[in-house]
């Protein structure tokens, strides 16, 4: 029997939504997380549902079973999870592994034993006074870094360590998960002995899953890929995501520790990259439907009810956070000014506050009127962070720590810096590869052949696979930083794709691109591309290169004539200005053998490209 459209409303409710807030919200430069939480209050029990008792058809425009929407809302924790251990590797902690483990743990650990302190002076139980105190010593991820970015303090001191920090925090959101699970599990009252037994099958459990997942992910990625189904590959994505997930569930943990474990576990492959631009639209829906259901739980009249503990708790744990914070950061080495200003960045709440509040809530580990106290508390600090960003200004960027580290801590997607991108890796590819080696420059390639890049990835090259038109995956590749991008692939509509994704992010990128023919390489030039090499005339020309020097002219004569040749195709293939329109100055000296220029089919093209001269292809391209 089919389900009557009541039962979709809510999914509906959140569709619309975020069809308003994120695009909204972006060009607020404002992070959507606010937008989902403001919508969440708005549409949710305590707000346009509550007044639907009144007036009935407010009911179609309001959340009025949260239920309906918590099982999925888990899901976007569990996608969270996963983006964050893709993103893990053991050379990059190793890299930075003094402020991570250093500034980072003892931030957190020093945090959470104060604010636990003052949770159990008001009367929490020790368990929950762990999990308040854990919960609120927590950052927001999902905020600080995009305001960071905005105001362009990412690579500063105050950027670097604050990233640092959150990488502790996403580390340990995981651990503290399973602890609340097993807390739910065990009435919410044993820390000791009874949570230790809890810990052992679930650690067995896990161990078993890292097991098996490491000896089939990978084969079945690879037999995925090799159908060049990008539905199919979707479909094995969430399969790991939402498994791996509904596995720890079944055995008593959490999802979001099952997701974490795969996304572990399937960081060093050469899938990684293609995993994550295919997964990141669930997750940011997901995520986004969480956020919602957190605010449709909260009950803002509490505020205007007991406004002083309500803000009470916002403001003591934002000051405890910092002033522990703070000499802290001095003793890792930051300048005064850079170790407060880190301490004011990081001494709100975070989303994560907002996941771990509420699943120790949903496992009576924390009593519900102390959670919902916490979980507003931690919102009001969050929606503060833009703002107090804001004030620290350009100043930031100034301050320098005493410490060579600092240097590897800015985020980025495999050290892109001062790399050369080389999409496709077949004989051209390789090729272009080895000269760049000979030269000490660094390359990354992408290849859509699965058997070829476990090939090349076992012989020690930085190579992923995916699909190189999505600019997603080029981001994440280092596009940004950069120094060129080389297209080797033989598929023209392919090449026009990638050319046009590359220039879209990097105006000023160095881009090569392999062209059919002259035509083709006019096309190129017409998006922008910095060199276009047609097979045709390259082909044409290391002929005449090679017959020259063997009937005997001198190799330096042969060489400068073949250099100003080229320079001539280039000048007769690339268009006057940026409006496309074709060179007419510079005309082709006529020849005797040259052929007529009736316009050919597609399939005679196709017969005759290795046929036509170079001159006439350009002359062909110019006509047309």
């Amino acid at each position: 029997m089919m389900a009557g459209p009541e039962s979709y409303k809510e999914l509906l409710l959140f569709l619309a939504t975020a069809g308003v807030i994120v695009p909204l919200f972006g060009r607020l430069r404002l992070s959507p997380v606010f937008g989902f939480l403001a919508a969440g209050i708005v549409l949710g029990p305590f707000g346009l549902g509550a007044l639907a008792r009144e007036l009935p058809w407010l009911s179609a425009v309001s959340i009025s079973d949260i239920g309906q929407i918590t099982h999925l809302a888990e899901f976007g924790v569990a996608f969270l999870l996963f983006m964050i251990a893709l993103e893990l590797s053991w050379n990059r902690l190793l890299l930075m592994r003094r402020l991570v483990f250093g500034l980072g743990g003892m931030q957190f650990l020093a945090s959470t034993a104060v604010l636990a302190a003052v949770a159990a002076l008001l009367g929490q139980t020790p368990a929950s006074s762990v999990v308040l105190g854990s919960a609120l010593a927590m950052s927001s991820t999902a905020i600080i870094l995009p305001s960071l970015v905005e105001r362009k303090l990412l690579n500063s001191t105050v950027g670097r360590a604050s990233f640092a920090v959150l990488l502790f925090q996403d580390l340990a959101v995981a651990p503290l998960l399973f602890m609340v699970t097993m807390l739910g599990a065990s009435g919410g009252t044993r820390l000791g002995t009874g949570l230790l037994y809890a810990l052992t099958p679930a650690a067995i459990a896990l161990i078993a899953m890292a097991g098996l997942g490491r000896l089939v992910l990978r084969p079945l990625f690879k037999l995925v890929a090799a159908t060049r189904s990008g539905e199919l590959f979707v479909a094995a994505c969430l399969l790991v995501v939402i498994g791996s997930g509904l596995v720890t569930a079944l055995s008593g943990q959490s999802m979001a520790l099952g997701a974490f474990v795969a996304g572990l576990l399937l960081a060093e492959t050469e899938y990684r990259r293609q995993i994550e631009v295919t997964i990141q639209p669930f997750q940011g829906l997901l995520l986004g439907l969480f956020f919602v259901s957190v605010g449709a739980r909260l009950d803002l009249s509490q505020i205007i009810a007991n406004p002083i503990p309500t803000l009470g708790v916002a403001i003591g744990f934002f000051a405890i956070k910092a002033v522990i914070l703070f000499p802290i950061a001095l003793l890792m080495g930051l300048p005064n000014r850079a170790a407060g200003e880190l301490a004011v960045v990081l001494g709100p709440g975070g989303e994560f506050a907002l996941i771990l509040v509420g699943a120790a809530v949903a496992g009576n580990v924390v009593p519900a009127d102390a959670g919902a106290t916490a979980t507003v508390a931690a919102t009001l600090t969050m929606i503060g962070i833009p703002l107090l960003i804001r004030t620290l200004g350009r100043g930031a960027t100034s301050a320098h720590m005493n410490e060579a580290a600092v240097a590897g801590l800015t985020p980025q997607h495999d050290d892109g810096l001062e790399r050369v991108i080389v999409i496709g890796y077949g004989r051209v590819g390789q090729l272009v590869a080895e000269m760049l080696t000979r030269h000490d420059l660094r390359f990354l390639a992408i290849d859509a052949d699965p058997t070829l890049v476990a090939k090349e990835r076992a012989c020690g090259h930085t190579i992923f696979y995916g699909d190189a038109t999505q600019i997603e995956l080029l981001r994440r590749c280092g596009i940004q930083s950069a120094r060129a991008l080389v297209v080797t692939l033989d598929n023209a509509d392919a090449v026009g794709s990638i050319v046009r994704a590359a220039r879209s992010v990097r105006p000023d990128l160095t881009i090569v691109a392999r062209a059919r023919d002259a035509m083709h390489a006019t096309e190129l030039y017409a998006l922008k591309v910095t060199d276009a090499v047609p097979e045709t005339i390259e082909a044409s020309l290391q002929l005449s290169q090679a017959v020259l020097v063997d009937i005997g002219i001198p190799m330096g004569l042969v060489i400068a004539s073949i250099h100003e040749k080229r320079d001539e195709f280039r000048k007769l293939l690339q268009p006057t200005d940026g409006s496309g329109r074709e060179r007419q100055a510079i005309r082709a000296p006529q020849s005797a053998g040259q052929l007529t220029n009736r316009p050919r089919s597609s399939s005679e093209e196709h017969e005759h490209v290795e046929d036509r001269s170079p001159r006439e292809d350009a002359d062909r391209t110019r006509s047309r």
